[in-house]
């Protein structure tokens, strides 16, 4: 029954990209899966790029990157794919379904709380006394960011600190956008996001977690081997690493991939 559930989501997302498909030769479409924490930046990047290229209409897809690449696997159409983690990238560039990739962005972890804060969470520390925690499954780059934190967590804060908190996991999500939404909600007490999630909400409250618990995010994008619109997706990636698509990412919390700034290397797979 699972199976057959999977398989029904993954035809409903193919549902989404096809119905996003030219109907017909006037205009170019460009077609970008892209992981769900990047909305706002591709959105922002979208309008810069099609006042730059105004012939090309790009459509963008958002779901957890997971999601993609088994769409991907399973022969969904795509020019370009942007995961929220390396693996899938290269799991993909292994199989032979992405080329010419790029890392492009990193975000790096956050607590959000609902605004009205009823646990009383002021500081990462306090963690313990949230009672409903939510976050990403261990499938979603979010997910594994998120257990990457825990165990420096344990190592610093102590066994006992982490049991407390991992008691009162009651959710794991499919993509960072959910596990945003169930605080939103009031579903939740307190949840594990990307500090550009919690930046996009004005319903949650941010609280940082110490840079030395903190995991960094690595966002990285590649063409699709089968792509419809290979000189477009080319030219999106390329985009996406100038000055004025760094800027759009920027302007939404984003940060270059390391302290160098090497965000413009594309290897060709």
């Amino acid at each position: 029954m699972r199976w057959m559930g999977l398989r029904l989501f993954l035809l409903l997302g193919w549902g989404l990209v096809w119905g996003c498909r030219p109907t017909s030769s006037s205009s170019p479409e460009l077609v970008v899966l892209a992981a769900s924490s990047l909305r706002e930046g591709f959105e922002a990047l979208r309008r810069e790029f099609q006042t730059v290229y105004p012939e090309v209409r790009v459509s963008l897809v958002f779901a957890g990157s997971q999601v993609l690449r088994l769409q991907l696997e399973q022969g969904a159409p795509a020019d370009v794919f942007a995961s929220a983690n390396l693996s899938h990238i290269e799991g993909l560039v292994g199989e032979g379904l992405i080329t010419s990739t790029v890392a492009f962005a990193a975000s790096d972890l956050a607590l959000v709380v609902p605004r009205e804060n009823p646990s009383q969470i002021w500081q990462f520390s306090d963690l313990a006394r949230a009672k409903r925690v939510v976050i990403g499954s261990a499938s979603t780059p979010v997910g594994e960011y998120t257990r990457s934190m825990w165990r420096r967590t344990r190592r610093l804060f102590g066994a006992e600190f982490m049991t407390r908190v991992e008691r009162h996991i009651v959710s794991e999500e499919v993509n960072v956008r959910m596990v945003r939404a169930k605080v939103e909600m009031g579903e939740a007490d307190a949840a594990i996001v990307y500090r550009t999630d919690a930046l996009a909400s004005s319903r949650v409250r941010a609280i940082p977690i110490p840079p030395e618990l903190n995991v960094r995010a690595l966002y990285v994008l590649g063409v699709h081997t089968q792509a419809e619109q290979p000189i477009w997706a080319t030219h999106w990636v390329r985009f996406a690493v100038s000055e004025a698509g760094l800027a759009c990412l920027e302007r939404v919390g984003f940060s270059t991939p390391n302290a160098n700034g090497n965000s413009g290397d594309i290897h060709e797979n």
